[in-house]
């Protein structure tokens, strides 16, 4: 497969790699199970506990802040479950070994799964700014909506890292629950849903374990939530998170 895949012209490697990518951005949003929540749910929470409880508590802060946490927290979903549970489901019904049997480049399949992810990733950020904008009375320069764009969308590759880990260990059936497991918990113990501020002190203590914590940081600091604080050891954590577990996830499946 990868003699076949290295002869193939420039031109038909880019077509398979778009194709790849393409089908598998359809295949996901075709799913409700995965598409409805994962886009559905951070405008929810954002349209609830920024614009309406936020509003009415007169915590004028609640509307930028949580643009930055929320849309972390939605990018989450895309990196977890459209990777753990589809390479889960992939290697149990035999797909993955028939890709692998395929005349196609080695990486296109995870680099698909990787351009879903962000592709997800820009739906989600985009929602949350026009509700932001439009309803919530947020004003930011334009680099810093880029800026945060970039931090969201990079920020899936922690998450992809993990969620190939937990597809490479467990079945279809028990993935699903396994990331909620990891997901939701990650999320709320990182200070997503709310200030840790308004959190016994024991969870901001070991809120830097969590690699969310450390993306929820970087989207604070380009909104202005997080002034002065260094961006570096952020980065490095989460580059570092996505090291481990891609190295984990790729020792898993090389055992087949």
């Amino acid at each position: 497969m990868n003699t076949i895949a290295t002869r193939m012209p420039r031109a038909a490697l880019v077509r398979c790699y778009a194709l790849e990518s393409r089908n598998e951005f359809l295949r996901l949003l075709r799913t409700p199970s995965f598409a409805v929540p994962t886009l559905l749910f951070p405008p929810l929470f954002y349209t609830l506990f920024a614009l309406l409880l936020g509003s009415r508590s007169g915590n004028f802060h609640a509307q930028i802040y949580l643009l930055a946490t929320y849309g972390v927290f939605g990018v989450m979903g895309p990196g977890l479950f459209g990777f753990g549970v589809t390479v889960a489901l992939d290697r149990e019904r035999g797909l993955l070994t028939l890709k692998r049997a395929q005349p196609m480049p080695p990486g296109a399949y995870l680099a698909a799964k990787l351009v879903m992810a962000m592709l997800f990733a820009t739906l989600i950020f985009t929602i949350l700014a026009l509700l932001a904008s439009a309803f919530g009375g947020v004003r930011l320069p334009a680099g810093a909506w880029l800026q945060l764009l970039v931090v969201d969308v990079l920020g899936v590759l922690p998450f992809c890292a993990i969620g190939l880990f937990v597809g490479s260990l467990v079945g279809g059936q028990g993935a699903p629950a396994l990331i909620n497991l990891i997901y939701l918990p990650m999320a709320f113990l990182s200070g997503l849903w709310m200030p840790l501020a308004m959190l016994p002190g024991f969870i901001a203590t070991i809120a830097p374990l969590w690699p969310a914590w450390h993306l929820g940081r970087l989207a604070l600091g380009v909104v202005g939530e997080a002034p002065g604080e260094a961006v570096l050891p952020h980065v490095l954590v989460l580059a570092g998170c996505t090291l481990v577990f891609l190295a984990l996830a790729r020792r898993r499946l090389a055992r087949g």
